[in-house]
């Protein structure tokens, strides 16, 4: 598995090794040992499963808070997504800043965003299947987000603001500057 440190060196993107021939594809798309090797050594409680029917459905930036926070490694078995990832750790020097990578069926990318960040995505063909791995439980009494389309967050989502297709919860969410509640850098962890 090839792993590459992004801009935001704690966001990692991992490209699982694919065997195929004309019968198919094998591929190992987790291995703890392998992800250890390059720090990451978190253990994941459940596995999750989206279908975002239509291109434009945009889900995010969602976190949640401790104790119940969560680590995601996320991927695209069907369809491809713009997929973000927000530092939201107070102190941090990245405070605000975000990783951006295409996922798709076709690329077989994978993306780890660990916690204390915020993440969303936006699918860019219909009929898109998300999957992802986190290391917490759902704690919907914990479950906070991030507004989209926030100007200090500055993304450059591929879309026209007026075809993001999105929840009724994802509307309500708070700018950055707004959010009373994120995390706090632990500068400990410093190499």
């Amino acid at each position: 598995m090839e792993v590459t440190r992004l801009a935001l060196a704690d966001v990692l993107l991992l490209q699982p090794v694919k065997h195929g021939d004309e019968r198919g594809f094998f591929s190992e798309t987790y291995n703890k040992a392998a992800l250890e090797e390059h720090g990451l050594k978190e253990e994941f409680v459940q596995d999750n499963h989206s279908l975002s029917k239509a291109k434009g459905v945009l889900r995010g930036l969602h976190f949640q808070l401790p104790p119940h926070a969560q680590g995601k490694l996320v991927r695209v078995v069907r369809g491809s997504v713009f997929d973000v990832a927000v530092d939201i750790r107070r102190g941090s020097p990245t405070f605000g800043q975000h990783v951006s990578a295409v996922l798709s069926a076709k690329n077989w990318h994978q993306l780890w965003i660990p916690k204390g960040f915020a993440h969303g995505f936006l699918t860019l063909e219909a009929d898109t299947e998300f999957v992802y791995k986190v290391t917490g439980k759902y704690a919907p009494e914990y479950d906070r987000g991030l507004i989209w389309n926030d100007p200090e967050l500055a993304i450059d989502w591929p879309i026209e603001e007026a075809l993001v297709q999105l929840s009724e919860k994802d509307r309500q969410l708070p700018r950055l500057l707004e959010a009373t509640e994120l995390f706090e850098f632990d500068k400990t962890l410093m190499a």
